[in-house]
């Protein structure tokens, strides 16, 4: 349960989840996890590790750990004293999952043990043009849709959809347990943005790259914020609320409603049972208000 939540709070989640759809899921899932440092064991040498609402995975092999997302300075010495009770092999590689800051800093203590740092090409633009000095510069990056990356007889596989979250996220599958690791683009059970702002550069392409991933074959996902793991259908739920979201607001713009008033005018009752609905819905119909007069 959050934290302060009502005891009428939460029997309002009850209810929700009675007549949902997904029910059991979202009763489960839908509060945020905080707090961590958290390893969770998904499978054979497979992790989560959980700190400051922020979520990456490792893998550990015969010859040595696959590390994701250091978070920050502070996180990423936790995630590495974390890897350490697992295995004492050494981190060969630390995969971004895209430029944030919030999911990239701290990387050093993994450069300094000896990994590789891995990106797309396209987050070097980020990266040289807002420097940060507790993100570590890739040391190997990949261009095009896919990479396997391979090491001591697991393969995480990498794939990146262009436009949507910036425009080097990566979705990262792992086959040994039909998974994959999803950041930013779907926070599962909730609507969009911890602040409502939806800071994804290009709704449109969002959307078109959430239909790519619902085609990929996987069990469930492993998301980089909120609950720990939320089925296939938690990427079909965001995407629809969105398609939802920008007919709403684009219905209001035409009928001309005063553009002040526009995002405060918006209801998507389908979706009233999500995670922090009531607070964020008007910022999250603002952002696409903008979208439609900016075209990004």
């Amino acid at each position: 349960m959050r934290p302060h939540q009502t005891m009428a709070g939460a029997m309002a989640l009850c209810i929700v989840a009675f007549f949902s759809p997904h029910s059991a899921a979202i009763a489960q899932g839908a509060p945020p996890y905080f707090g961590g440092p958290k390893t969770v064991k998904l499978g054979d040498g497979i992790y989560s590790f959980t700190k400051q609402n922020a979520r990456n995975i490792f893998i550990v092999t015969d010859e040595g750990v696959i590390a994701t997302d250091p978070i920050s300075p502070d996180a990423a010495a936790d995630y590495m004293a974390e890897i350490r009770k697992v295995t004492d092999k050494p981190v060969k590689y630390l995969v971004y999952s895209h430029q944030h800051w919030d999911h990239v800093r701290g990387g050093q203590i993994f450069k300094d043990a000896g990994a590789t740092v891995l990106s797309h090409q396209a987050c070097m633009t980020y990266f040289h043009r807002d420097p940060n000095p507790d993100v570590v510069l890739p040391d190997q990056t990949f261009e095009g849709p896919r990479f396997d990356l391979e090491l001591g007889g697991k393969t995480l596989e990498l794939y990146h959809f262009g436009r949507n979250h910036g425009d080097c996220l990566i979705v990262m599958r792992i086959p040994e347990i039909n998974a994959i690791f999803l950041v930013d683009l779907v926070t599962p059970y909730g609507v969009s943005g911890g602040s409502g702002l939806i800071n994804d550069f290009y709704p449109t392409d969002w959307i078109r790259s959430l239909k790519e991933i619902e085609a990929m074959e996987f069990d469930y996902m492993i998301g980089g914020h909120g609950p720990p793991k939320a089925p296939h259908w938690a990427v079909t739920e965001r995407r629809e609320y969105l398609e939802a979201l920008m007919v709403a607001v684009k219905s209001e713009m035409d009928s001309g409603t005063t553009p002040g008033d526009i995002a405060g005018a918006i209801r998507l009752p389908k979706f009233q049972h999500l995670w922090n609905y009531d607070r964020l819905l008007a910022r999250n119909a603002e952002r696409i208000r903008a979208y439609y007069i900016l075209g990004w």
